[in-house]
């Protein structure tokens, strides 16, 4: 049923429960399974990251972290790749670009309170995959 499935985390609880299930899902499937973590540029402002590389440096060792998290639980497989920009926009041009039958991912990010976080919002919303939120 499903051959592609991208996985995409922040590290955050409801992203930490999707890992689980897109990690079932690729070994219930024999699926290829692909993971992204993006660093969320627009979050902080142009203004505040345009004089220190150190932030965005930061965000990017943490965000390998957490991929290196979803490799160390795989029993399969996993091609991971970290983003700068968008979110959603950068989940949608890794999906293209693996041809993912399947996206997963949290219903809620670091910041998001008891609604759905406004990432999986948009990746619900905007691009036209199967996408199982956690």
């Amino acid at each position: 049923m499903y051959d592609t499935i991208l996985v995409a985390t922040d590290g955050s609880d409801s992203a930490n429960r999707a890992v689980e299930q897109a990690l079932d899902l690729a070994s219930m499937f024999d699926a290829e399974l692909y993971g992204i973590s993006v660093v969320d540029t627009r979050r902080y402002g142009d203004s505040m990251l345009s004089g220190s590389s150190g932030v965005i440096d930061d965000l990017s060792d943490r965000a390998e972290e957490v991929l290196a998290g979803l490799e160390a639980q795989a029993d399969v497989g996993v091609t991971t790749t970290v983003r700068r920009g968008r979110p959603h926009e950068e989940i949608e041009r890794y999906a293209d670009t693996v041809d993912a039958d399947l996206i997963v991912l949290g219903n809620r990010g670091l910041g998001a309170s008891g609604e759905i976080g406004s990432t999986a919002e948009r990746v619900v919303r905007y691009i036209d995959r199967p996408v199982l939120t956690a």
